[in-house]
């Protein structure tokens, strides 16, 4: 499909369903507040798993097009990446170790490409993961292989963090194709943890890699269930082990895994995360390469603020709805 010319500065989310995401009601608001003044956001929305012809398309449009300045990448980070990896001038090393990207950005004519979710899935998971929490014996299990997944595995198994790491990583995935990819990308690492790979087309499949995991794991659903799609990658006869971590990466959706998890958070001792914070360190972590700005803590403290003022709006509204 053509994209029309900018006749200003345009920012592009390349999503599924972009219209849905808070960021472009919010954006605007972080723009005037990032003195970003005239810039506007756009999305661009394409299927899952769409043609190679469609990510080329996208990625030209902006390399071409002097008032587009960049893109956030979701959902696509890995398919993007496969297919239009030859438009980029330069390429992170994160980029090119997990072979998928979030950040498009232009410097001087060039055109770069870069992984984000290493560095903001690592600033989510350090407000909410207690200092020396795998000394407790807990595993991790993420559902989905994708390039969030593959994020949280370089963060969880970083060499700094010592002996504080999980002793066993379990990857689920509802094809075969895309856990032999992250085997692939992960055995890159350098560490002591051990990885495992599972074929989990339905989620009793799930449920049964659940049953086995030890107290105080981190259980993560890094599918895009109850976000682009609905459901949950578990039943809801799934229990989750107890004093867990549990970490739904959408913030909204119909979010039916963090309703399940957040049924048993009482009785099972749960500790449960939406994905609302790493959204944030997200977006933010990509304005700054597609803007060329820093934004420290104090900044994103500010921007953080804004936004859930805005999200406080919204359920301000739907409360009066009813």
């Amino acid at each position: 499909m053509p994209y029309e010319p900018n006749d200003r500065p345009t920012f592009y989310f390349i999503g599924v369903t972009t219209g849905s995401s808070s960021i472009m009601k919010l954006f605007p608001l972080w723009a005037e507040e990032l003195g970003l003044a005239g810039a506007r956001i756009k999305g661009m929305d394409l299927p899952i798993h769409a043609d190679p012809e469609r990510y080329r398309e996208a990625v030209s449009f902006i390399k071409n097009d002097p008032n587009a300045l960049g893109a956030l990448v979701t959902t696509h980070k890995i398919d993007l990446f496969r297919a239009a990896r030859g438009l980029f001038d330069e390429l992170d090393g994160y980029a090119v170790q997990f072979e998928e990207l979030s950040s498009i950005s232009k410097d001087g004519g060039r055109l770069l490409g870069a992984a984000k979710d290493p560095i903001s899935s690592g600033l989510a998971m350090e407000a909410f993961i207690p200092e020396g929490h795998w000394a407790r014996g807990g595993e991790t299990f993420l559902m989905g292989a994708g390039g969030s997944a593959l994020a949280i595995c370089s963060y969880l198994t970083r060499p700094e963090h010592g002996d504080n790491v999980p002793s066993r990583i379990v990857i689920s995935n509802r094809s075969q194709a895309r856990l032999d990819s992250a085997r692939e990308l992960l055995g890159r690492l350098d560490t002591k943890t051990r990885f495992e790979y599972r074929l989990c087309p339905e989620p009793a499949d799930n449920d049964a890699v659940l049953s086995g995991l030890p107290e105080f794991s981190l259980v993560v659903n890094a599918t895009g269930l109850g976000k682009d799609r609905p459901g949950s990658p578990l039943t809801n006869e799934a229990k989750f082990p107890k004093g867990s971590l549990v970490w739904e990466l959408n913030y909204r959706g119909d979010l039916l895994f963090l309703q399940q998890a957040e049924a048993q958070k009482a009785e099972r001792g749960l500790r449960v995360e939406d994905g609302w914070i790493y959204f944030l360190h997200g977006w933010t972590q990509v304005i700054q390469d597609v803007f060329h700005l820093r934004i420290d803590r104090p900044t994103f403290l500010r921007l953080e603020r804004i936004a859930k003022e805005l999200q406080q709006q919204g359920q301000n509204r739907k409360e009066e709805a009813r």
